[in-house]
């Protein structure tokens, strides 16, 4: 579906989101000194409930990030608004983009990739957690990651997939033949 997205711009923003399970919100508000690149984190700033949390960072977003960087060279933020490319020379955008184009752009590749259930970009944070999940992640580090409280939340954050009654299947079964 992400590569359905026809502006880097976006592709790379929603690839973040996706990439480190954020919210559209925290994804768009990234700044350049949110990158703590030795570290392979995001800091997140006042997310959710104003508090601040440490995001995996994956090597192949640190590269699409570094690469986007290149053609804006925004001193502050990671996905600028669009500036007047006329102005001379052109000014540096004052905010990130906007909400609305992005949630755009993520519609219009839904339905593009042909997937017919509905999908928000929020739907990217839960696929996030449910495939950390089904990759064998303790759910106390997901829910950490996802700066969740309470453990409930991150459960319903995480679905129930093939994947995952297979693996839980298995463990019964391995279980049991040590009887």
């Amino acid at each position: 579906m992400l590569a359905q997205v026809r502006k880097p711009a976006y592709r790379v923003c929603l690839t973040t989101i996706y990439g480190s399970g954020l919210r559209l919100m925290e994804g768009l508000q990234l700044q350049v000194a949110h990158i703590a690149s030795a570290r392979m984190m995001l800091h997140i700033h006042a997310g959710k409930g104003q508090k601040d949390r440490y995001v995996p960072l994956p090597h192949s977003v640190l590269e699409r990030l570094r690469t986007h960087w290149r053609t804006h060279r925004n001193p502050i933020w990671l996905f600028p608004a669009s500036t007047s490319r006329t102005a001379n020379p052109p000014f540096p955008a004052a905010q990130p983009m906007v909400a609305s184009g992005l949630q755009r752009a993520f519609q219009i590749a839904v339905d593009a990739s042909g997937i017919h259930k509905h999908a928000t970009i929020h739907t990217l944070r839960h696929s996030w957690a449910t495939h950390l999940l089904e990759a064998g992640v303790n759910l106390r580090v997901i829910q950490t990651w996802l700066g969740h409280s309470s453990p409930s939340t991150t459960a319903l954050y995480t679905h129930l997939t093939g994947k995952t009654e297979a693996q839980a299947t298995e463990a019964i079964n391995q279980l049991l033949e040590m009887l």
